[in-house]
């Protein structure tokens, strides 16, 4: 049995990617030409990133062959200290001159630093022996006055020459800074790290051969991104994939699979804690009163829990795939590379609706189908509507066929401003506490001069909603002006207000809490 190495390394390009949150399973893929018996190939470069446990190899081939190792050998190569005669570019061989400028200048500060310090010294045993000779009655004024011309003339020409010599050490950090900014936009840094795979092979016959690697590679995620362009009564949703990848290669040309995938997560189930429940006797007190307690409680449809740690991401619960039609290509380069997914237009249904308990802004709210054929995962989404972009907003997860609604930002010409009052009475021999509550909202509408056309605000005001027979809610209608259109289950009071241009209207909302004079906490 022999063993022979390739006489050089054998292209493993990479030809398909599937990308989790926070890593990347990548797909290689080689035409070899196998001799018969056991030989050893080397391939790439590939990855120096490359998970080593998780590479796996196969082979196709007419006769039959198998792998009988595969594994990823690294080699360090380290950048030299200073550029080559010819194969660098301009912009390396200008830092390289900055640098080398910018050293012997550093050298230079540190001579002129010791030379002002040793003037300096110089200095004051001049003036300390002028102080002790004129104690002794020297009155060679002529000599003094000579030597600390002298030594004043040396300290300012060296003072000078440290100035400029900061002022070019300034002006070089300031070039050097922009050259390595240009640098890092126009040119990739050659890795010092390459690795090669080293693949050992048995073939009972000479032929060619298929062979497919897969591995893991960290330095790569992505996230959704939307963009929403609202056209009338239609409305396009494109669903794309913002993908970052610093792996040390670039894809080129690969078939793009999107995963939200968890392989990070441990699998082992969660440890359970003791949780004992014990019984005691209620007082007597404590069984004269109901304690209530008043709670604010988000309504809407149970959704998933969302992910702690991967802010964006929501899946529902269940790992989701998307394809890109297309081969795309991304860079190595750890910038944002936008990939498109899908695009669908549907019939949108829009209102203006406020809820002036949570803000005062009348927001225009746009709805239609998710027909995009798969789940829309959490994420930002870009508006644009007729007058141009709209900014940015949010989608939550919609499962498909499920409606998606979007806001599409804030009407300036509206204003609502909302009123609360309360009062609380007892109720004659029955000793029951009423507790009366008004809200009253004023509309206004600014339209500006010649615009013509009615506009209905959606207005929503919440009512308290009793989970004991102990207490009651009432809505008063005819102190209400006008009535609601629609009260839900939950509470929701709903009014179709018509704003003409320049219009005014007031909406007044008054309902009852009744409860026994055994009930606290109200």
């Amino acid at each position: 049995m022999t063993t022979s190495p390739a006489p050089g390394p054998i292209a493993l390009p990479v030809t398909a990617v599937t990308c989790l949150e926070d890593r990347a399973h990548v797909e290689r893929a080689a035409a070899l030409d196998l001799r018969a018996g056991i030989q050893r190939l080397r391939l790439g470069p590939v990855s120096a990133l490359a998970v080593d446990r998780t590479l796996h190899a196969e082979l196709t081939a007419d006769q039959p062959a198998s792998v009988l190792d595969v594994r990823i050998v690294r080699d360090w190569t380290p950048r030299g200290p200073v550029p080559s005669a010819g194969d660098d570019s301009a912009l390396r061989h200008r830092e390289h001159a900055l640098g080398e400028e910018r050293r012997e200048l550093e050298r230079r500060r540190d001579r002129l630093h010791a030379r002002l310090d040793a003037l300096g010294r110089l200095a004051a045993d001049l003036l300390r022996d002028i102080g002790a000779g004129a104690g002794a009655g020297e009155t060679d004024t002529a000599r003094w006055t000579r030597e600390l011309d002298r030594t004043d003339g040396e300290r300012a020409s060296y003072a000078e020459r440290l100035r400029t010599t900061d002022a070019r050490l300034t002006a070089l950090d300031a070039e050097l800074h922009a050259v390595r900014q240009a640098m890092g936009r126009t040119e990739e840094e050659p890795a010092e790290l390459i690795g090669h795979i080293e693949l050992t092979v048995e073939a009972t016959a000479a032929g060619p051969a298929a062979l497919r690697l897969t591995h893991l590679t960290p330095c790569a995620l992505w996230r959704p991104a939307y963009r929403a362009v609202l056209d009338g009564d239609a409305l396009t949703l494109e669903t794309d994939a913002m993908v970052w990848q610093r792996t040390g290669e670039d894809w080129s040309d690969v078939r793009l699979t999107l995963s939200t995938a968890r392989s990070a997560l441990a699998t082992d189930p969660p440890s359970l804690g003791e949780d004992r429940l014990t019984l005691t006797d209620r007082s007597a007190a404590d069984r004269r009163t109901v304690d209530v307690e008043l709670r604010d409680e988000e309504v809407g449809d149970p959704g998933p829990t969302p992910v702690l740690g991967l802010p964006g991401v929501d899946d529902g619960g269940r790992t989701r795939v998307l394809h890109s039609p297309e081969p795309v290509s991304v860079r190595a380069d750890g910038r944002a590379h936008r990939v498109p997914i899908s695009s669908f237009t549907a019939a949108a249904t829009s209102e203006y609706a406020c809820s002036p308990e949570l803000s005062p802004l009348v927001t225009r709210v746009v709805r239609c189908d998710n027909r995009s054929g798969h789940a829309l995962l959490a994420g930002p989404v870009d508006l644009v509507r007729g007058s141009g972009s709209g900014g940015r907003g949010s989608l939550d997860f919609t499962a498909p066929g499920a409606p998606v609604e979007l806001a599409f930002g804030s009407c300036d010409d509206h204003r609502v401003v909302r009123h609360t009052e309360e009062s609380r009475d007892t109720a004659g021999l029955t000793q029951r506490i009423v507790v009366t509550r008004s809200v009253r909202l004023d509309l206004s509408r600014f339209s500006a001069p010649g615009e013509h056309g009615d506009r209905v605000v959606v207005v929503r005001e919440r009512i308290p909603v009793s989970e004991v027979a102990a207490v009651e809610v009432r809505l008063r209608g005819d102190a209400c002006s006008p009535r609601p259109d629609e009260v839900d289950a939950d509470g929701i009071a709903r009014w179709d207000v018509t704003l003409p241009p320049g219009g005014r209207r007031t909406v007044t909302l008054v309902y009852e809490l009744s409860a026994s004079a055994k009930v606290t906490g109200l």
